[in-house]
């Protein structure tokens, strides 16, 4: 499971781009309670979603053109000039070079080779979000991918990812965890997208599972207030009640009850 005791190759960072930063607040605040903490004009925008005086993720407007909005994940880097290099080396693609971001940490935004976006951030003074897997924060991270295959190569050689492969509704879903940390560290899972999927165009991309108190409350919610219903709520064995959903402006995220909780 998630912790903030962060090692190499586990999310430790989470934000959304969005189109209307003010709207997409408003809407996570009335969805999990969150309230959206502004850095102010020299951060370009960028501000804090805390929960109980924590960072539980953070929000920016768009800054690439073409970009739509979005949910990207962050691993935990000791050297992102270093992970840089092992992107380009294993195929991927590099979309931000390593930046310092003040005195915060150190960042890069890359894509992989299927298509899917995703950032690393070496810490400074910022280690990561303040608290994960409570109610209302992040407790999963996964990845839908066009090649299962491939994804699994890549970061495997970017991060050193242990798997484990396990069956799941008429396919297999990989587990994830960082290296070395056994059952105890999952972190995350990747996802072949059916064949169907990819006829009717679905792209590789990231998404974050928040833990909730109440999955259908909060589908409910969500998509009185806007959402489109990708996975509505739904039992997945072992694992817990579940769905999925766009938020108004297009990022995809799935909420989960989980069957320990």
């Amino acid at each position: 499971m998630l912790t903030t005791t962060y090692v190499p190759g586990a999310p430790n960072w989470l934000d959304l781009g969005s189109p209307d930063v003010d709207a997409a607040a408003a809407f996570y605040g009335d969805l999990f309670g969150w309230e959206l903490q502004t850095m102010g004009p020299e951060a370009g925008g960028y501000g804090f979603f805390q929960l109980d005086g924590k960072t539980v993720a953070a929000i920016g407007p768009l800054t690439e053109a073409g970009a739509t909005s979005a949910w990207t994940p962050y691993f935990l880097t000791a050297d992102a000039d270093a992970t840089t290099k092992a992107v380009e080396q294993a195929g991927g693609t590099v979309r931000a070079q390593p930046m310092d971001v003040f005195t915060a940490g150190r960042l890069a935004a890359y894509t992989d080779p299927t298509g899917a976006e995703f950032a690393v951030w070496q810490p400074g003074d910022t280690k990561g979000l303040g608290a994960v897997t409570d109610v209302n924060t992040l407790s999963w991270t996964e990845l839908y991918t066009t090649d299962a295959a491939a994804a699994k190569d890549f970061y495997r050689s970017v991060f050193s990812w242990d798997y484990e492969d396990m069956p799941f509704a008429g396919a297999t879903y990989t587990v994830v965890s960082p290296s070395g940390g056994g059952q105890d560290a999952t972190q995350g899972g990747i996802m072949q997208l059916p064949q169907e999927n990819l006829d009717a165009g679905s792209r590789s991309e990231w998404h974050p599972y928040f833990e909730v108190a109440d999955v259908d409350a909060t589908f409910a919610k969500a998509t009185e207030r806007g959402a489109t219903t990708l996975i509505p709520p739904m039992e997945a064995e072992g694992v817990g009640r579940i769905a999925m959903f766009l938020d108004p402006f297009g990022a995809p995220l799935a909420i989960i009850r989980g069957s320990g909780g």
